[in-house]
Protein backbone atom coordinates (compact mmCIF):
# COMPACT_ATOMS: atom_id res chain seq x y z
CA UNK A 1 0.00 0.00 0.00
CA UNK A 2 1.42 3.45 -1.02
CA UNK A 3 0.82 6.29 1.63
CA UNK A 4 1.99 10.18 0.63
CA UNK A 5 3.49 11.70 3.41
CA UNK A 6 1.84 15.15 3.70
CA UNK A 7 3.02 16.18 7.41
CA UNK A 8 6.54 15.76 8.97
CA UNK A 9 4.21 16.02 12.03
CA UNK A 10 3.46 12.72 11.95
CA UNK A 11 6.69 11.08 11.87
CA UNK A 12 6.93 10.80 15.69
CA UNK A 13 4.00 8.84 16.20
CA UNK A 14 4.65 7.14 12.42
CA UNK A 15 7.88 6.22 14.30
CA UNK A 16 6.05 4.98 17.59
CA UNK A 17 3.72 2.76 15.57
CA UNK A 18 5.97 1.32 13.06
CA UNK A 19 8.59 0.24 15.81
CA UNK A 20 5.61 -0.80 18.26
CA UNK A 21 4.09 -3.09 15.24
CA UNK A 22 8.00 -4.65 14.54
CA UNK A 23 8.62 -5.34 18.20
CA UNK A 24 5.23 -6.95 18.61
CA UNK A 25 5.52 -9.41 15.80
CA UNK A 26 8.86 -9.83 16.54
CA UNK A 27 8.76 -11.42 19.93
CA UNK A 28 5.93 -13.66 18.06
CA UNK A 29 8.98 -16.24 17.77
CA UNK A 30 10.40 -16.44 21.17
CA UNK A 31 6.66 -16.44 22.67
CA UNK A 32 5.77 -19.18 20.07
CA UNK A 33 8.68 -21.53 21.14
CA UNK A 34 7.48 -21.12 24.72
CA UNK A 35 4.30 -22.80 23.69
CA UNK A 36 5.51 -25.52 21.81
CA UNK A 37 6.28 -27.91 24.14
CA UNK A 38 2.75 -27.47 25.12
CA UNK A 39 1.31 -27.87 21.59
CA UNK A 40 1.55 -29.34 18.28
CA UNK A 41 2.49 -26.37 15.74
CA UNK A 42 -0.12 -27.59 13.25
CA UNK A 43 -2.61 -26.68 16.17
CA UNK A 44 -0.46 -23.76 17.35
CA UNK A 45 -0.12 -22.17 14.08
CA UNK A 46 -4.04 -21.97 13.85
CA UNK A 47 -4.50 -20.68 17.14
CA UNK A 48 -2.41 -17.66 16.61
CA UNK A 49 -3.77 -17.26 13.54
CA UNK A 50 -7.25 -17.45 14.50
CA UNK A 51 -6.29 -15.17 17.75
CA UNK A 52 -4.77 -12.61 14.85
CA UNK A 53 -8.66 -12.68 12.90
CA UNK A 54 -10.71 -12.55 16.27
CA UNK A 55 -8.77 -9.62 17.51
CA UNK A 56 -9.34 -7.78 13.86
CA UNK A 57 -13.22 -8.67 13.73
CA UNK A 58 -13.64 -7.46 17.35
CA UNK A 59 -11.31 -3.95 16.04
CA UNK A 60 -13.31 -3.76 13.35
CA UNK A 61 -16.50 -3.73 14.94
CA UNK A 62 -15.95 -1.67 17.53
CA UNK A 63 -14.68 1.12 14.98
CA UNK A 64 -17.99 1.02 13.36
CA UNK A 65 -19.67 1.00 16.48
CA UNK A 66 -18.09 4.48 17.34
CA UNK A 67 -18.66 5.31 13.77
CA UNK A 68 -15.25 5.61 12.74
CA UNK A 69 -15.21 2.77 9.89
CA UNK A 70 -12.31 3.16 7.46
CA UNK A 71 -11.03 6.22 9.15
CA UNK A 72 -7.53 3.93 9.37
CA UNK A 73 -7.49 2.71 5.79
CA UNK A 74 -9.57 4.30 3.05
CA UNK A 75 -9.24 1.25 0.60
CA UNK A 76 -11.36 -0.60 -1.29
CA UNK A 77 -13.59 -3.29 -0.31
CA UNK A 78 -12.96 -6.50 -1.60
CA UNK A 79 -14.19 -8.01 -4.39
CA UNK A 80 -15.41 -11.28 -5.53
CA UNK A 81 -12.92 -11.33 -8.08
CA UNK A 82 -10.24 -11.12 -5.22
CA UNK A 83 -11.26 -14.33 -3.92
CA UNK A 84 -8.26 -16.78 -5.73
CA UNK A 85 -6.15 -14.67 -4.79
CA UNK A 86 -7.48 -14.69 -1.10
CA UNK A 87 -7.39 -18.15 -0.74
CA UNK A 88 -3.55 -18.57 -2.02
CA UNK A 89 -2.79 -15.83 0.54
CA UNK A 90 -4.70 -17.58 3.20
CA UNK A 91 -3.32 -21.07 2.35
CA UNK A 92 0.13 -19.95 1.65
CA UNK A 93 1.09 -17.29 4.07
CA UNK A 94 -1.44 -17.77 6.33
CA UNK A 95 -1.50 -21.73 6.52
CA UNK A 96 1.81 -23.19 5.38
CA UNK A 97 4.62 -20.58 6.60
CA UNK A 98 3.25 -20.23 10.14
CA UNK A 99 3.24 -24.26 10.38
CA UNK A 100 6.93 -24.42 9.12
CA UNK A 101 7.99 -21.40 11.29
CA UNK A 102 7.00 -23.15 14.31
CA UNK A 103 8.52 -26.58 13.15
CA UNK A 104 11.84 -24.73 12.32
CA UNK A 105 11.13 -23.23 15.89
CA UNK A 106 11.27 -27.01 17.27
CA UNK A 107 14.98 -27.31 16.23
CA UNK A 108 16.68 -24.02 16.68
CA UNK A 109 17.05 -21.12 19.28
CA UNK A 110 14.83 -18.60 19.58
CA UNK A 111 17.80 -16.15 18.51
CA UNK A 112 18.24 -18.26 15.48
CA UNK A 113 15.07 -18.64 14.58
CA UNK A 114 14.02 -14.79 14.69
CA UNK A 115 17.54 -13.59 12.79
CA UNK A 116 16.72 -16.11 10.13
CA UNK A 117 13.16 -14.23 9.21
CA UNK A 118 15.56 -11.33 7.82
CA UNK A 119 14.91 -13.93 4.89
CA UNK A 120 11.84 -13.00 4.25
CA UNK A 121 12.67 -9.77 2.56
CA UNK A 122 15.69 -11.19 0.22
CA UNK A 123 13.02 -13.57 -0.77
CA UNK A 124 10.26 -11.06 -0.72
CA UNK A 125 12.48 -9.12 -3.61
CA UNK A 126 13.72 -12.32 -5.61
CA UNK A 127 10.14 -13.23 -6.23
CA UNK A 128 9.23 -9.99 -7.41
CA UNK A 129 11.97 -9.69 -9.88
CA UNK A 130 11.85 -13.24 -11.08
CA UNK A 131 8.00 -14.11 -11.06
CA UNK A 132 5.91 -10.45 -10.60
CA UNK A 133 7.99 -8.26 -13.30
CA UNK A 134 9.99 -5.92 -11.08
CA UNK A 135 13.27 -4.85 -11.78
CA UNK A 136 16.36 -5.45 -9.40
CA UNK A 137 19.36 -2.47 -9.21
CA UNK A 138 22.71 -3.62 -8.70
CA UNK A 139 22.76 -2.10 -4.93
CA UNK A 140 19.65 -4.27 -4.21
CA UNK A 141 21.26 -7.54 -5.55
CA UNK A 142 24.44 -6.36 -2.98
CA UNK A 143 22.25 -5.70 0.03
CA UNK A 144 20.22 -9.66 -0.43
CA UNK A 145 23.81 -10.95 -1.08
CA UNK A 146 25.08 -9.62 2.07
CA UNK A 147 21.65 -11.11 4.03
CA UNK A 148 21.91 -13.77 2.92
CA UNK A 149 25.89 -14.22 3.60
CA UNK A 150 24.71 -13.61 7.20
CA UNK A 151 21.89 -16.21 7.24
CA UNK A 152 24.58 -18.91 6.34
CA UNK A 153 26.51 -17.54 9.14
CA UNK A 154 23.72 -17.92 11.75
CA UNK A 155 22.86 -21.87 9.91
CA UNK A 156 26.47 -22.90 10.24
CA UNK A 157 26.32 -25.54 13.04
CA UNK A 158 28.54 -28.67 13.65
CA UNK A 159 25.76 -31.07 15.17
CA UNK A 160 24.04 -33.36 13.29
CA UNK A 161 21.96 -32.28 10.08
CA UNK A 162 18.65 -33.96 11.38
CA UNK A 163 18.66 -31.23 14.26
CA UNK A 164 19.53 -27.55 13.51
CA UNK A 165 19.78 -27.34 10.18
CA UNK A 166 16.24 -29.11 9.70
CA UNK A 167 15.12 -25.77 11.60
CA UNK A 168 17.10 -23.66 9.31
CA UNK A 169 15.28 -25.29 6.44
CA UNK A 170 12.11 -24.80 7.89
CA UNK A 171 12.39 -21.39 8.57
CA UNK A 172 13.75 -20.65 5.15
CA UNK A 173 11.03 -22.13 3.47
CA UNK A 174 8.46 -20.61 6.01
CA UNK A 175 10.34 -16.75 4.82
CA UNK A 176 9.70 -18.26 1.18
CA UNK A 177 6.00 -18.62 1.64
CA UNK A 178 5.27 -15.73 3.38
CA UNK A 179 7.28 -14.03 0.07
CA UNK A 180 4.81 -15.18 -1.87
CA UNK A 181 2.09 -14.09 -0.11
CA UNK A 182 3.81 -10.34 0.07
CA UNK A 183 3.90 -10.51 -3.58
CA UNK A 184 0.43 -11.53 -4.00
CA UNK A 185 -1.20 -9.28 -1.02
CA UNK A 186 0.48 -6.37 -2.90
CA UNK A 187 -1.61 -7.06 -5.74
CA UNK A 188 -4.15 -6.45 -3.83
CA UNK A 189 -2.65 -3.32 -1.92
CA UNK A 190 -5.74 -0.93 -3.14
CA UNK A 191 -8.03 -2.96 -1.01
CA UNK A 192 -9.14 -2.34 3.21
CA UNK A 193 -6.14 -3.40 4.56
CA UNK A 194 -7.32 -4.30 8.22
CA UNK A 195 -10.73 -6.45 6.17
CA UNK A 196 -7.93 -8.06 3.50
CA UNK A 197 -5.74 -9.43 6.97
CA UNK A 198 -8.87 -10.26 8.54
CA UNK A 199 -10.15 -12.44 5.76
CA UNK A 200 -6.49 -14.21 5.71
CA UNK A 201 -6.04 -14.55 9.56
CA UNK A 202 -9.57 -15.76 10.31
CA UNK A 203 -9.69 -17.72 6.90
CA UNK A 204 -6.30 -19.26 7.81
CA UNK A 205 -6.77 -19.92 11.53
CA UNK A 206 -9.92 -21.80 11.59
CA UNK A 207 -8.23 -24.17 8.08
CA UNK A 208 -5.25 -25.32 10.10
CA UNK A 209 -7.30 -25.97 13.10
CA UNK A 210 -9.77 -28.29 11.60
CA UNK A 211 -6.73 -29.91 9.41
CA UNK A 212 -4.78 -30.58 12.78
CA UNK A 213 -7.88 -31.58 14.33
CA UNK A 214 -8.60 -34.12 11.68
CA UNK A 215 -4.82 -35.23 11.06
CA UNK A 216 -5.46 -36.42 14.92
CA UNK A 217 -3.66 -33.74 17.10
CA UNK A 218 -5.39 -33.10 20.09
CA UNK A 219 -6.23 -29.21 21.32
CA UNK A 220 -3.69 -27.99 24.06
CA UNK A 221 -5.03 -27.28 27.68
CA UNK A 222 -7.39 -24.44 28.05
CA UNK A 223 -4.55 -22.16 29.38
CA UNK A 224 -2.36 -22.42 26.38
CA UNK A 225 -5.29 -22.17 23.68
CA UNK A 226 -5.98 -19.08 25.49
CA UNK A 227 -2.45 -17.92 25.83
CA UNK A 228 -1.95 -19.03 21.99
CA UNK A 229 -5.02 -16.98 21.01
CA UNK A 230 -3.89 -13.95 23.43
CA UNK A 231 -0.18 -13.92 21.37
CA UNK A 232 -1.90 -13.86 17.90
CA UNK A 233 -4.22 -11.02 18.57
CA UNK A 234 -1.18 -9.12 20.27
CA UNK A 235 1.83 -10.17 17.99
CA UNK A 236 -0.25 -10.47 14.95
CA UNK A 237 -3.11 -8.78 14.81
CA UNK A 238 -2.40 -5.93 17.29
CA UNK A 239 1.03 -5.65 15.12
CA UNK A 240 -1.12 -5.40 11.67
CA UNK A 241 -3.10 -2.28 13.11
CA UNK A 242 0.10 -0.35 14.40
CA UNK A 243 1.59 -1.19 11.20
CA UNK A 244 -1.56 0.40 9.12
CA UNK A 245 -0.90 3.38 11.29
CA UNK A 246 2.74 3.33 10.51
CA UNK A 247 1.78 3.27 6.52
CA UNK A 248 -0.72 6.47 7.09
CA UNK A 249 1.94 8.16 9.13
CA UNK A 250 5.26 7.95 7.48
CA UNK A 251 4.52 6.24 4.27
CA UNK A 252 6.23 2.84 3.08
CA UNK A 253 9.80 3.30 2.77
CA UNK A 254 10.06 4.71 6.08
CA UNK A 255 7.91 2.13 7.54
CA UNK A 256 9.75 -0.69 5.57
CA UNK A 257 12.77 0.47 7.67
CA UNK A 258 11.13 0.72 11.18
CA UNK A 259 9.57 -3.12 10.56
CA UNK A 260 12.86 -4.39 9.35
CA UNK A 261 13.81 -4.25 12.90
CA UNK A 262 11.67 -7.38 14.06
CA UNK A 263 13.59 -9.83 13.66
CA UNK A 264 16.21 -8.15 15.94
CA UNK A 265 13.50 -7.50 18.10
CA UNK A 266 12.69 -11.00 18.99
CA UNK A 267 16.45 -12.34 18.87
CA UNK A 268 17.06 -9.70 21.63
CA UNK A 269 14.10 -10.76 23.48
CA UNK A 270 14.82 -14.55 23.15
CA UNK A 271 17.19 -14.01 25.98
CA UNK A 272 15.08 -12.94 28.78
CA UNK A 273 12.21 -15.01 27.72
CA UNK A 274 13.88 -17.96 26.98
CA UNK A 275 16.99 -17.84 29.18
CA UNK A 276 19.30 -18.45 26.17
CA UNK A 277 22.59 -16.68 24.90
CA UNK A 278 22.91 -15.27 22.39
CA UNK A 279 26.05 -17.57 20.42
CA UNK A 280 29.12 -15.97 18.91
CA UNK A 281 27.79 -17.09 15.38
CA UNK A 282 24.62 -15.90 15.52
CA UNK A 283 26.09 -12.14 16.84
CA UNK A 284 28.25 -12.46 14.13
CA UNK A 285 25.49 -13.59 11.35
CA UNK A 286 23.06 -10.53 13.04
CA UNK A 287 25.33 -8.03 12.77
CA UNK A 288 26.40 -8.64 9.06
CA UNK A 289 22.23 -9.24 8.47
CA UNK A 290 21.69 -5.81 9.83
CA UNK A 291 24.14 -4.33 7.34
CA UNK A 292 22.36 -6.23 4.55
CA UNK A 293 19.16 -4.95 6.00
CA UNK A 294 19.77 -1.46 5.87
CA UNK A 295 21.88 -1.04 2.19
CA UNK A 296 18.75 -3.15 1.04
CA UNK A 297 16.55 -0.42 2.71
CA UNK A 298 18.26 2.23 1.22
CA UNK A 299 18.34 0.75 -2.27
CA UNK A 300 15.13 0.67 -2.44
CA UNK A 301 14.43 4.32 -1.21
CA UNK A 302 17.10 5.04 -4.07
CA UNK A 303 15.32 2.91 -6.97
CA UNK A 304 12.01 4.18 -5.55
CA UNK A 305 13.79 8.28 -6.00
CA UNK A 306 14.57 7.57 -9.04
CA UNK A 307 11.48 6.11 -10.32
CA UNK A 308 9.18 9.18 -9.10
CA UNK A 309 12.11 11.01 -11.09
CA UNK A 310 11.78 9.35 -14.44
CA UNK A 311 7.59 10.08 -13.97
CA UNK A 312 8.00 13.46 -12.75
CA UNK A 313 9.88 14.03 -16.20
CA UNK A 314 7.83 12.06 -18.42
CA UNK A 315 4.55 13.93 -17.19
CA UNK A 316 6.16 17.07 -17.15
CA UNK A 317 7.13 15.92 -20.77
Amino acid sequence: MAVAVTDVGHLPRGAVAGIGSAVLFGISAPLSKLLLPHADPWMLAGLLYAGAGCGLALFRFAQAAAGRRGSMDRGNRLRRGDIPQLVAIAVIGGGVGPVLMLIGLQHLSGVAGALLLNLEAVLTLALAVTCFGERLTRREGVAAAVVLGGAVVVSVDTGPFRTEQLGVIAVAAACLAWAIDNNLTARLSSRNAIDLVRVKALTAGAGNLVLAHLAGHAFPSPAIGALALGIGFVCYGLSIVLDVYALRYVGAARESAFFATAPFAGAVAAVPLLGERVAPRELAGGLVMAVGICLLIAARRRAAGQDLAASASASAG
